[in-house]
């Protein structure tokens, strides 16, 4: 069956909202790393967020085909640290939307499960299958290993990133300003106590 040229993106209560275009480009997997199960506890929200071995399922794409519709002022942005991964979620319902790093000339997205579950489809129709999982020493279990198909995956993502950095793409992004660079919204660090909660939750 022939995926759709948009998949929807909404939070749990709907205030924020937007689209995904182009999921067939897309890369699916699985974390399993400390900071990612740590994050899941500080939104609070670690039993809708975490799989039954403690991962987390992204969604890998650019950031040039994620689109917020409507919302924009319940976006929200967390890091574990001052130097960590930007963590967007939406503060009206803790529900993760994506993860990016601090540098938006490198237009990598990853979204969380969750914002993406809204579809009529399930994920492995909507985007594609799991085929990659990583930081598997943290899993509550036995994850499956990264397969060719998975490192293939992988390396498409990284040429289409090359690309958006050399043509410019990486510029339309809801997450930065297009000429400053900066995030559109302050990224709050979590104190050394709340860090340490939530690390000690896993």
């Amino acid at each position: 069956m022939k995926r759709e040229m948009s998949q929807p993106l909404r939070c749990r209560c709907g205030g924020v909202q937007g689209t995904v275009t182009h999921p067939e480009r897309a890369s699916r997997g699985v974390c399993y790393c400390r900071d990612c199960r740590a994050y899941a506890h500080a939104l609070g929200s670690a039993s809708t967020i975490l799989d039954e071995m403690g991962g987390t399922d992204v969604i890998a794409t650019l950031t040039r085909y994620v689109t917020i519709t409507a919302g924009m002022e319940n976006l929200a942005c967390l890091s574990l640290r001052e130097k960590g991964l930007l963590r967007w979620y939406a503060r009206c319902c803790n529900t993760p939307i994506a993860n990016t790093l601090r540098d938006f000339r490198i237009p990598y997205v990853g979204l969380v499960h969750n914002c993406v579950e809204h579809s009529s489809e399930p994920l492995d129709r909507a985007f594609c299958p799991v085929r990659i999982w990583v930081n598997t020493k943290g899993a509550k279990g036995k994850p499956p290993s990264t397969q060719l198909r998975g490192f293939i995956s992988l390396a498409r993502l990284a040429v289409s990133i090359a690309w958006a950095r050399i043509g410019g793409t990486y510029r339309n992004t809801p997450f930065f300003d297009s000429q400053r660079g900066t995030p559109v919204v302050q990224p709050r660090v979590l104190s050394a106590s709340e860090r340490e909660r939530a690390m000690s939750a896993i």
